[in-house]
């Protein structure tokens, strides 16, 4: 099954908020074509690199209903992804979400 979904990423500091998006693998849990939003990575590098860095959530959401979710980040490779075990509770809560009204 190849389900791949758009998801807000929110990196949070101590006293700001990093905004970004990305696509979520539902079969890895691997996040990919993270663009931020008001923020040079290239500059500053991963807010998970920032001494203020406290951690980072996921948003899934289907009109006004969403649901938040714990990302991990892997600063050596630049990467986000969402861990085995909170990727299965995800697919129970997103297959909820997309299917009540």
């Amino acid at each position: 099954m190849d389900l791949k979904l758009p998801i807000t990423i929110f990196d949070e500091l101590l006293e700001s908020i990093v905004k970004s998006t990305g696509t979520l693998d539902l079969a890895s849990g691997e996040i990919r074509n993270v663009v931020y939003e008001d923020y040079d990575v290239a500059k500053l590098g991963l807010p998970a690199e920032n001494e203020e860095y406290e951690f980072t959530s996921g948003l899934l959401t289907n009109g006004t209903r969403d649901v938040e979710f714990r990302v991990e980040v892997d600063v050596l490779n630049g990467r986000y992804s969402v861990t085995p075990s909170e990727l299965l509770e995800l697919k129970g809560r997103a297959a909820k979400l997309f299917s009540t009204k």
